[in-house]
């Protein structure tokens, strides 16, 4: 098994439990403090994002192509010397933000944003800015030595930290008002980020092939090309990046005054914003933790294959990637759309939200195709023309927002509108500038195969669940319901050899007897 298959399914399988923590968290959260209370949570954390963002100055995916070019040729002065040049310069950023953001929460929250209570969810979340900066450092190491499984671990630590404090803290400060209580939200953050950091630490103490701290500042002041070459992938990174953080950071206040404008108060806005980036996106975004692995994993994979000028190779993986993530972004579309609403109530205890996943499930395929793609032009050196596509696609969701939002006909559902608007703009982008670099052959008819397992699995669905009537327990019918759509797109997609036979057999357990039915 290949370096790049073995780390994509340790990512799968860590990313799989991770977002069923992660949603585990999330139902806590919301049963608490309700769609108010999220609503303060996902107003902060934009902010946040943006500094992270600024502070890892697109070092992450950097550090995994050079680290993996390094390794190649066995120069492991080099990889030293890239870690010590990341690392001081994501520490020394870290130490100018964080103290930064203190400062200036009052003045976010106050005429940044319509409700300044979300002052305390800010200023509690900043402590996790220095430890971001470095566990994003030591996770690029191993991606880019293609081991995942450190990351991997670290990601579930973070999650199971969180579900252990956050139910109690959260509960603990609610008497006090919404705004603590999403406050202590994000400080149970901060502790789960923290404890996935001391174990980055320990796994790299132990598998480290060289001494770090020996000449640290000399390895820092002799890094200057280093640092140049860091930069030629992490600006270029850092752009494109910067722009999705910026728009989001954008993203609820233009929505909050957009929807000002269309008569509706801050406390509904609020509210409103909740349901759809608190309830409905996270459903949404469930299957990027695939297309995420996938991503991670094709940087070095790609770069390594680029390094060597094997132009089959890199459009092998491509393909890969992509046909993956439509067959698993196809059966998320399927379940959300048909499951929506019931979803909603077993999930959150309230169906707000439902509507926002009818309306966007089936234009978020876009979405999870776009992860291979960026990867694909990161670790082509391609990272410029990547930060131009999201410039221009967070630019139209920005004003398709504030366009449709601002008018009382639309009002929440015209930033769900610009959401879909920016994500299908960006994909087509992404897509059309691979094409220029790469050879690449389109597929029609895996495509139309999707499509036909989607229409089969998603008639099924709405079936059984018009069969299970409205008597019993509206868990198991969601169960039930998503069990007959699951099976029965999966046995569409083995059966007309969207999965090749040789990719099922490297299942473990189950993949020899599956692969029977699959035609190739």
């Amino acid at each position: 098994m290949s370096k790049f298959v073995r780390g994509t399914i340790i990512l799968l399988l860590a990313g799989l439990v991770t977002r069923v923590l992660g949603f585990i968290n999330r139902i806590v959260i919301a049963r608490l403090i309700g769609e108010e209370g999220v609503g303060l949570y996902m107003m902060a954390f934009p902010t946040l994002i943006l500094v992270v963002t600024v502070t890892q100055l697109g070092l992450p995916v950097a550090i995994s192509k050079h680290v993996a070019e390094a390794e190649a040729k066995g120069d492991y002065a080099k990889i030293k010397k890239i870690l010590v040049v990341s690392l001081a310069t994501t520490i020394s950023l870290s130490l100018v933000f964080t103290p930064a953001l203190i400062m200036l929460a009052p003045l976010l929250s106050n005429i940044l944003f319509t409700d300044s209570r979300v002052l305390l969810p800010l200023l509690a979340i900043t402590p996790i800015i220095p430890i971001v900066a470095v566990s994003s450092v030591i996770r690029g190491y191993f991606q880019g030595r293609q081991n995942m499984k450190p990351a991997a671990v670290s990601q579930v630590l973070e999650q199971l930290m969180r579900i252990t404090l956050i139910a109690v803290v959260t509960r603990a400060f609610l008497p006090y008002g919404i705004e603590y209580a999403a406050a202590a939200a994000m400080v149970s953050s901060v502790i789960g980020e923290l404890i996935s950091l001391v174990y980055l630490l320990t796994s790299f103490k132990l598998k480290k092939k060289f001494r770090l701290r020996k000449n640290f500042f000399q390895f820092v002041q002799s890094g200057k090309s280093t640092f140049r070459e860091l930069m030629g992938i992490g600006l270029p990174t850092l752009g494109s990046r910067l722009i999705g953080s910026i728009s989001w950071f954008f993203e609820p206040i233009v929505v909050s005054h957009s929807l000002a404008l269309a008569g509706v108060a801050a406390v509904t806005a609020t509210k409103q914003y909740g349901a759809l980036t608190g309830f409905a996106l996270p459903l949404l975004l469930l299957p990027s933790f695939i297309t995420f692995s996938l991503s991670t994993a094709l940087v070095p994979a790609i770069s390594e294959a680029h390094s060597k000028n094997n132009g089959k190779l890199i459009e092998h993986r491509l393909q890969q990637s992509l046909r993956f993530s439509l067959m698993t972004g196809g059966l998320s579309v399927v379940v959300l759309y048909v499951l929506a609403e019931p979803l909603m109530m077993v999930m959150y205890g309230s169906g707000s939200g439902a509507q926002f996943i009818k309306l966007m499930a089936p234009f978020f395929i876009f979405y999870y195709y776009q992860g291979p793609l960026q990867a694909t032009l990161q670790a082509l050196n391609l990272a410029r023309a990547a930060m131009i596509n999201s410039l221009i696609g967070n630019i139209a969701k920005t004003a398709v927002i504030f366009l449709l939002a601002s008018q009382p006909s639309f009002g929440i559902k015209g930033a769900a509108l610009g959401i879909i608007m920016g994500t299908v703009l960006v994909t087509i982008l992404h897509f059309a500038t691979v094409l220029k670099r790469i050879s690449f052959t389109f597929h029609i008819r895996e495509y139309v195969k999707v499509f036909i397992a989607i229409v089969m699995s998603g008639w099924a669905g709405f079936w059984m669940w018009g069969r299970l009537g409205t008597e019993g327990p509206l868990t198991v019918k969601v169960m039930a319901a998503a069990a007959v759509i699951v099976i029965l797109y999966t046995m569409t997609v083995v059966m007309l050899g969207l999965i090749k036979k040789d990719e099922i057999n490297r299942i473990p357990w189950i993949g020899k007897p599956l692969s029977r039915w699959a035609f190739r």
